[in-house]
């Protein structure tokens, strides 16, 4: 009776923990729900030297201007972008690493809701 009771109340917890869990998948999902574009890279600035012997860069003085960089098929791309671009693809751009760090709490909680599941049949399991 002891443990019937003991494997009742490890039940109840381990059902408490796969209620949270795909409740918390439910609002990771939210963002694939969003119809905002995306746009796959990171923007930021670097500063770099052009070149030229007589630029002022060759004194210090940079010359800075936005980029976006991705990857693909295991390349690394880069390109420069005008001020106006900047002001449309940076929204796009959080919007891409918002989706990518939701896609990867999904893969954590899929596992977690696997072990608990796992778990739960064990506990459940006649013995044969």
């Amino acid at each position: 009776m002891y443990v019937y009771m003991q494997n009742n109340n490890k039940l109840s917890r381990l059902r408490q923990q796969l209620h949270d869990s795909v409740d918390r998948l439910r609002q990771v999902l939210e963002v694939a729900w969003d119809r905002s574009p995306l746009v796959k890279g990171s923007l930021y600035q670097i500063a770099r030297r052009c070149g030229r012997p007589h630029c002022r860069c060759t004194r210090g003085h940079l010359h800075r201007n936005f980029v976006l960089t991705w990857s693909e098929q295991g390349r690394h791309h880069m390109r420069s972008l005008s001020p106006e671009q900047v002001a449309q693809l940076r929204p796009k751009s959080r919007e891409y690493a918002r989706f990518r760090q939701a896609r990867a709490q999904v893969t954590v909680l899929c596992k977690r809701i696997l072990a608990i599941l796992d778990q739960i049949e064990e506990l459940r399991r006649e013995a044969s």
